[in-house]
């Protein structure tokens, strides 16, 4: 039996290609309706691993070191990322506090969990337990992640609120910023790669006796 994980299908009109090997730079675009099919990544699996332990790590001071830290007559009040998510839930703006919970919380936390699972056993060129579910979720999550929306929202909470009270800026939102930026890296890049990089070490089928 042959496997056919060499060719590469546009998502937007279904015509099949056969993945080469794009040099540094390259987008490889589809004949038919030009949407990009894939890019060449300037990141091999070991720095892809690497920022995504450190994605790991920032993803953990986000949501336990403050975000901002409020004054106001000598009472004080601070909050981590999921605390400032929570915090929607009461009030005018609680219809949206679920949508902001996935989108800031849970998407980035699923998409680090199922890389973090990948990820060591594509660096020998095996495929990890489960790894075509895996694929498809990655994929189907990556327009789900808005660490970056967050973000803005708390910077403009806190421009607004500065005006009225002392507000200082705490580990979480540096954490924040980071964890926005790697996940954009390592989130948002071309996974399919990681199919051929892993096919040779893939388990064929079992010769009959």
């Amino acid at each position: 039996m042959k496997t056919f994980l060499n060719l590469v299908i546009c998502e937007h009109c279904d015509s099949v290609y056969r993945r080469g090997v794009p040099a540094p730079g390259e987008v490889a675009h589809c004949a038919q309706c030009a949407a990009v099919l894939y890019r060449a990544s300037r990141l091999d699996v070991e720095q892809w691993l690497a920022l995504t332990a450190a994605a790991v790590v920032a993803f953990m001071i986000a949501n336990i070191c403050p975000v901002v830290r409020i004054s106001l007559q000598g009472q004080h009040n601070e909050a981590a990322l999921w605390q400032s998510v929570a915090a929607l839930a009461h009030g005018a703006a609680a219809p949206i506090a679920v949508p902001m919970a996935l989108c800031v919380i849970l998407v980035p936390l699923m998409q680090i969990v199922l890389l973090v699972w990948v990820l060591p056993f594509a660096r020998v060129g095996r495929r990890a337990p489960g790894f075509a579910p895996a694929m498809r979720i990655l994929v189907a999550l990556r327009p789900w992640s808005m660490v970056e929306v967050g973000l803005l929202g708390i910077l403009v909470a806190t421009i607004k609120l500065s005006s009225f009270v002392e507000v200082a800026p705490g580990a979480g939102i540096w954490a924040t910023a980071a964890l926005t930026v790697l996940l954009i890296v390592i989130a948002k890049r071309d996974v399919q790669g990681l199919w051929a990089l892993t096919e040779r070490a893939a388990p064929g089928p079992m010769a009959p006796a």
